[in-house]
C-alpha cells in the first residue's frame, strides 16, 4: 500500500495541442472567458485573472488532426466555477451565443455541462456542492448521475455585464481514456498515492487526494486495450498534479523508480506517464512548467 497524498493535492493546469490557436482563443478566450498569461511561439497560457499560475497552456500545430475515436487520451478537462451564480453565468453565455452541449448532470457532489472545444477535445464546466451535502453509501462517497435542472440553474445567473470568468476558476480534475483499469489504479493509487473513490460506475474508476470526490477520473469506453492516439492528433499534451511537500513528491519519485517507471527529473517536476501513455508533471508548487525536451520523451 502506497502512502496517500496529502490534503492540498491539486490538478495545477491542462496542455492542449490545437490545430489553430486563433480559433482555440475565440472559444477560450473570448467566449468563454479566460484572459492571456503571455504566449512564446506557438504555445499560451491562460488563467481566469491573467496572471500565474496557469490554468491552460494551448500549443499549436498546425497539421493536428482529431483524435482516432477508439485511443487513449483525454475524455475531458473540468474546470471548476467558484459558485453556482458562477456557473449559471457562464451556462447563460454559451448558450447565448450557440455554443453546443453534449449533456448535463447531476452528480450529487457537484453540478456539470458538458461540451467541446473547437477542436472536440471534451470539457466539463462544474461547481461543487458543499461537502456536507455530498452523498455517502455504507461510508463511501456515492457520485451519481442524474438529470441536471438546467431551468433552476440558469435562474440564478444575475444580469450584470459579461467580464470574463471569476478569480478561483480552476481546473477540478482531468478523466482520461486508459486501456486498462486495473493499470489505471496501479498507477495513480500505488504509484501516485491517490486514494480510490469510486469503482461502480461501469468502466471506470476515480482517484483523489484529502476526501475530494475525484482529482483522475479514467475510463475504459474507448475499449479496453485501446492504443495511445498518434502525437499529430489534438488533445492532452500533460496535466500537472501539484502536491504540496517534499516529502509526497519524493515518495512518488522512489516508488515510481522502484516500479521500474520511466522517471525524467527537472527543477522540481517529475516527468511521468501513466501505462497508457496520458502524461502528468508532478510539481511542488503551482506554476508553469516548461516542456520535457523531445529527446527525453
Amino acid at each position: 500500500m502506497s502512502e496517500r497524498l496529502p490534503p492540498g493535492t491539486h490538478i495545477g493546469y491542462a496542455h492542449l495541442q490545437v490545430r489553430d490557436l486563433g480559433r482555440s482563443l475565440a472559444f477560450y478566450r473570448d467566449l468563454l472567458g479566460f484572459r492571456e498569461i503571455g504566449r512564446e511561439g506557438s504555445a499560451m497560457w491562460l488563467s481566469a485573472t491573467g496572471s500565474l499560475p496557469p490554468v491552460l497552456a494551448l500549443t499549436e500545430r498546425r497539421d493536428a488532426r482529431p483524435r482516432p475515436p477508439r485511443t487513449t487520451g483525454l475524455y475531458h478537462i473540468a474546470i471548476r466555477l467558484p459558485t453556482r451564480r458562477d456557473l449559471a453565468r457562464v451556462f447563460r453565455r454559451l448558450l447565448e451565443h450557440g455554443w453546443p452541449f453534449q449533456g448535463f448532470s447531476d452528480h450529487g457532489v457537484s453540478e456539470a455541462l458538458y461540451l467541446p472545444d473547437p477542436d472536440g477535445n471534451g470539457l466539463e464546466l462544474y461547481r461543487d456542492r458543499p461537502r456536507a451535502q455530498w452523498p455517502w453509501r455504507q461510508g463511501r462517497l456515492a457520485m451519481v448521475t442524474k438529470p441536471l435542472d438546467v431551468e433552476d440553474l440558469l435562474r440564478e445567473a444575475t444580469p450584470e455585464p459579461w467580464d470574463g470568468l471569476p478569480e478561483g476558476t480552476d481546473i477540478g480534475h482531468i478523466h482520461l481514456h486508459v486501456a486498462d483499469l486495473e493499470a489505471a489504479e496501479a498507477f495513480y493509487g500505488g504509484i501516485l498515492g491517490l486514494e480510490v473513490t469510486q469503482r461502480d460506475y461501469p468502466g471506470a474508476r476515480f482517484f483523489a487526494a484529502g476526501g475530494y470526490h475525484h482529482h483522475v477520473g479514467t475510463n475504459t469506453w474507448a475499449g479496453r486495450g485501446a492504443p495511445p492516439p498518434p502525437p499529430d492528433a489534438v488533445g492532452l499534451r500533460a496535466f500537472t498534479l501539484v502536491v504540496p511537500d517534499e516529502a509526497a513528491w519524493v515518495g512518488i519519485r522512489e516508488r515510481a523508480q522502484a516500479a521500474g517507471l520511466r522517471v525524467r527529473e527537472g527543477s522540481g517536476v517529475l516527468f511521468l506517464e501513466d501505462p497508457s501513455a496520458n502524461r502528468l508533471w508532478v510539481t511542488l508548487a503551482h506554476r508553469f512548467v516548461p516542456e520535457e525536451p523531445e529527446d527525453s520523451r
